[in-house]
């Protein structure tokens, strides 16, 4: 039962490493100000489905406090 060394060897450890690189290189991070803009966005949204998700809770409640 011989193991195939191909796929330990040196050499293709260090080539896939030097891919890694080449494509962490092809990454386009955003500015400053577009990820402050879009962070803003997230947290405005999340308020906003938070609010709608206790509302609709606060609705079954007294609803379900006339049936109970």
């Amino acid at each position: 039962m011989s193991k195939d060394n191909k796929t330990s060897s040196p050499s293709l450890k260090r080539s896939w490493f030097q891919e890694l690189k080449g494509e962490f290189a092809k990454i386009t991070w955003p500015t400053k100000n577009a990820l402050a803009k879009k962070s803003t966005v997230a947290l405005i949204v999340s308020i906003i489905v938070g609010l709608l998700i206790a509302g609709i809770d606060m609705l079954l409640k007294y609803g379900l406090s006339f049936i109970i």
